[in-house]
């Protein structure tokens, strides 16, 4: 049987709808990001892990001004059509999105792994969480995935380095991987967490 992995990408949320429109507004669009044929790992993963693997990528509601209480809706159309031992991976928003959800509920189904990349955890800093907010402590998530995994950049220009402390001092016995020149972790490839996946 393939050994299924759920990704959850990231997002922007808004406290406000006029703060929504007022980023509307003043967003610079940058065509290389939307030009076709630009692969980032995630939609790339499938192709390196190989067939022994089920990569989903479920498309989030309005990833660009995010809900939690949508994408949570929709995230658990999902589960029932999951196996035991899912490995689950979040990047940016959609890591504090996992984070938060598995704090709060209880997952149905055993969880290999948990992958947060670049997760904002309180949005205090620049990058604002809104409904996405974690709470205080991570209780309800340490003790549900076999192995947890925090990957953070220390040259991300979206998620500062020092929500990783904040991660870690919730999340003691996870496996950390710090980089000082990924950024924000939108390259081709990731081969640190592939190496990660087929230790599971």
């Amino acid at each position: 049987m393939k050994k299924q992995i759920i990704i959850v990408r990231g997002g922007d949320t808004f406290e406000t709808y006029e703060e929504y429109l007022k980023f509307l507004k003043g967003h610079q669009v940058d065509l290389n990001r939307y030009r076709s044929g630009k692969i980032e790992w995630k939609k790339n993963l499938h192709n390196i892990l190989g067939s022994d693997y089920d990569v989903i990528i479920p498309e989030m509601p309005n990833r660009i001004n995010a809900k939690y209480t949508e994408w949570q809706i929709w995230f658990e159309k999902f589960i029932p059509l999951l196996e035991s031992e899912v490995i689950l991976i979040g990047h940016s928003m959609g890591g504090s999105f996992l984070a938060k959800y598995l704090s709060e509920n209880e997952f149905p189904k055993k969880i290999k792994g948990l992958f947060l990349i670049a997760p904002p955890f309180k949005g205090d800093s620049e990058y604002p969480l809104s409904t996405f907010s974690l709470p205080a402590d991570l209780n309800g998530l340490a003790n549900q995935p076999e192995k947890i995994f925090l990957y953070q950049s220390q040259d991300d220009p979206v998620v500062p380095f020092t929500e990783l402390e904040k991660y870690q001092k919730n999340l003691p016995n996870a496996t950390v991987r710090i980089f000082t020149d990924r950024g924000h972790f939108m390259q081709p490839e990731l081969p640190e967490i592939i190496q990660d996946i087929k230790s599971l």
